[in-house]
């Protein structure tokens, strides 16, 4: 039988921010309030095939270079494993969990 549920349930299920992990005074914060890369998909749309394998998404190619630059990683494979571990560079590059 299906009831009415009388007691707040969210313990129950397992909530997780990114927003709430990652300090406000974190250097990708201040990084992210000047890069507005919105319309890029727009500009770059023309140099895009539309057969073949799908491509990586440009604005996230962009937002994953700029931390390479600004930590000196210079090695792809490296960037992408720091990317994929660091919940700062997760939520800056526009990643979920």
């Amino acid at each position: 039988m299906m009831g009415e549920r009388q007691v707040a349930q969210e313990a129950l299920f397992y909530e997780f921010s990114l927003e709430r992990h990652v300090p406000a005074d974190h250097w990708v914060r201040s990084i992210d309030r000047f890069v507005d890369l919105s319309d890029i998909r727009a500009h770059l749309r023309p140099f895009y095939s539309e057969i073949g394998r799908p491509s990586i998404d440009p604005e996230l190619m962009i937002r994953m270079l700029l931390i390479g630059y600004c930590f000196g990683i210079r090695s792809e494979r490296r960037l992408r494993e720091e990317v994929h571990l660091n919940l700062a560079y997760r939520g800056f590059c526009r990643l979920g969990l």
